[in-house]
């Protein structure tokens, strides 16, 4: 594209950025962007909207600890402009936070900053929070940008090479035309303006993405044809690590940067700010990006062009331009290498390479902590065939070096911690991971990969149909599959026979209440039934891997439902939502349950695992993988 120089206007309560290919009108001081112009359509934005700050906006949710949920915009009391050349212009919103201040105030200063480029088809967003010191103490449960495009415009989403679909539109979701379900962000499409939709569900967690998978994702107008894509050239801002969920696109049209959350793990990833405690951290930049064709036809390239320009942002990952101090380049970065093997006696005499295992720094401390940990970055790879890793661009600073390994339980936290400094490489050589073990595999169920993929999903109530999710891997992002299990088993519960029944077909992918004929949901005992020909004097090991759990209340017994027999209970566990929000993960947990070989018999036995809570459609747990470990002495069971 040829190059124009980028302009700065000022008009009114308005600053116009212009490079000749984009155009982006931002209220000031609030930082809202209000229009963007590009390829004939002179607002991309919803301009039908009367509120400009409902455009293209910052905000969050936040409490004081215990407190109900605050919602707000943010936005700032100063604007400056902090670069400016004939290449680059750099805006900046800021918004001080005075601690002495009392009141309802978001105890956080906010930075709002847009950075528009030269020959540059989009612009770059990102905002450096902070808090001074002297603040009140609070919790900081979710912040992004989102982005409310032209209804009349976009209509065709895309998230993935898979998940791309024409969507509703917002009337649809209105009493006259759709009915809530359940779930209330669910809406059944009974008489949608667009009559391919009637009989469908939508519903915005349909369209979650975990970050490792994500990195962009948007929408394409038509008349013009135009691409509206935000891209992640990095996850390092955004909490919880690779595993972590979050929200794209849906209905509106909206389109979401989603930089730090709870969905899919609860509260037990919020950011919980001390009283005094001083905290800055730099979220993005990510990248808008927007691109044309003048054939309809074509409208598919726009797609594949925006895949193209994520691996493009990727590579000028950590970027040259960003003015601010806090948001470091590459040379003021540092890098880290070495090599994971995963040491299982029981699996094989030697090590073995960590096969594409994830391997990350974070700022937890403990065991599989990362996934709640929110305040600071993490930086995580896959390894390669043989254990190999190096993780790059890394912030100055002291880490936990973590890891976990699909087809392993649990996870690995390296003894020593990583000290990272401005420029440096740090080699770690060799490490090993043991992953819990005490004795021989009696028996297994599942694949261990921290998810319930591979258990039976079964097809969707034709009543509450989504079709992109129709024969597709994804199915367990359909509507309502919480009620299938009672159709599956109207009278009686799941049994699973071990070297007889199929997980892919006798497992249910959730642990859930059954609906009775008078619509109360009761408790659910599953069994699961083998054979040991011969019970060795010593304590097995029930190995209980979950991969997401909400409202639970779990028992586990041993060959009878008698209260001595009980080896196992937990209360109320997980806050995930993912059998409501369609997932198939949430926040791993590792049980590991000691049986006393006196509560086993030679022969047939069988394992009761209790769903003790009833009245409750959406509880559940979704088990990852079992295993029943003989006594260190005993032989493994064929």
């Amino acid at each position: 594209m040829s190059k124009n120089n980028v302009r700065l206007i000022s008009k009114g309560p308005y600053v116009v950025l212009d490079n000749g290919i984009v155009k982006l009108t931002i209220m000031k001081p609030q930082g809202y962007l209000t229009s963007i112009t590009y390829g004939g359509m002179d607002n991309i934005l919803d301009s039908k909207s009367i509120d400009e700050s409902s455009r293209g906006y910052w905000d969050a949710n936040w409490s004081w600890p215990g407190g109900q949920d605050r919602y707000q915009l943010l936005k700032g009391a100063e604007y400056s402009v902090v670069n400016r050349s004939n290449d680059l212009i750099e805006v900046s919103f800021r918004n001080a936070y005075d601690p002495p201040t009392k009141g309802s105030k978001l105890p956080l200063s906010v930075d709002i900053r847009y950075i528009l480029r030269s020959g540059v088809s989009g612009f770059y967003c990102y905002a450096i929070y902070e808090r001074p010191s002297g603040c009140r103490e609070f919790d900081l449960a979710q912040t992004r940008m989102a982005f409310k495009l032209r209804s009349e415009k976009f209509h065709y989403m895309a998230i993935s090479d898979e998940k791309q679909r024409v969507m509703p539109v917002p009337q649809d979701l209105l009493p006259d035309r759709g009915k809530q379900l359940i779930v209330p962000e669910s809406v059944l499409l009974v008489n949608p303006i667009n009559p391919d939709l009637k009989g469908e569900v939508d519903d915005k967690y349909q369209y979650s993405m975990d970050n490792r998978d994500g990195g962009v994702h948007g929408w394409i107008s038509s008349k013009p044809v135009i691409g509206f894509w935000v891209i992640f050239p990095s996850h390092e801002f955004q909490n919880g690590g690779p595993t972590k969920q979050n929200l794209t696109a849906h209905t509106g049209p909206t389109c979401l940067a989603m930089l730090h959350g709870t969905h899919y793990i609860g509260e037990d990833i919020l950011a919980h700010f001390g009283e005094g405690e001083t905290w800055r951290k730099v979220f993005g930049p990510f990248f808008v990006y927007l691109n044309s064709t003048a054939d309809v036809s074509d409208a598919h390239s726009l797609w594949l062009d925006a895949k193209n320009q994520r691996l493009l942002e990727e590579e000028a990952w950590p970027y040259d331009f960003v003015s601010s101090p806090y948001y470091l380049s590459a040379k003021e970065r540092g890098s880290v290498s070495g090599r994971l093997l995963v040491q299982d006696r029981y699996v094989s005499d030697s090590l073995i390479p960590a096969k594409y295992a994830y391997v990350g720094l974070s700022a937890a401390t403990k065991e599989g902590a990362w996934q709640t940990e929110s305040k600071g970055y993490q930086f995580w790879v896959q390894t390669d065939s043989t254990g190999n890793f190096t993780i790059k661009n890394v912030i100055p600073g002291v880490y936990g070096l973590h890891g976990w390994v699909p087809g392993f339980i649990g996870d690995y936290l390296d003894k020593a911690h990583v000290t990272i400094s401005s420029g440096s490489h740090t080699e770690v050589g060799n490490l090993t991971y043991a992953p819990p073990r005490d004795g021989p595999t009696m028996w297994d169920i599942g694949f261990p990969d921290r998810t319930a993929n591979g258990y039976y999903v079964p097809d969707v109530n034709p009543m509450y149909v989504n079709k992109l999710f129709v024969n597709s891997p994804e199915k367990f992002r359909q509507y309502g599959l919480w009620d299938r299990y009672s159709d599956v088993d109207p009278e009686v519960d799941q049994v699973f026979t071990v070297g007889i029944s199929d997980p892919k077909k006798d497992w249910f992918f959730a642990h859930v209440d059954r609906r009775e004929k008078d619509n109360k949901y009761i408790p659910t005992t599953w069994t699961i039934k083998c054979n040991l020909k011969s019970v060795t004097r010593g304590t097995y090991k029930l190995r209980l891997a979950i991969a997401s759990a909400t409202r639970s209340d779990l028992k586990v017994h041993v060959n009878d439902m008698d209260e001595a027999r009980m080896v196992f209970q937990v209360m109320n566990l997980g806050a995930d939502n993912t059998v409501c929000r369609h997932g198939i993960h949430g926040l791993y947990r590792l049980f590991s349950i000691d049986i006393s070989s006196s509560l086993l018999v030679n022969g047939d036995n069988s394992l009761f695992l209790t769903q003790a809570r009833g009245g409750d459609a959406l509880c559940g747990i979704l088990y990852d993988y079992l295993r029943l470990e003989g006594p260190a002495t005993s032989e493994v069971y064929d």
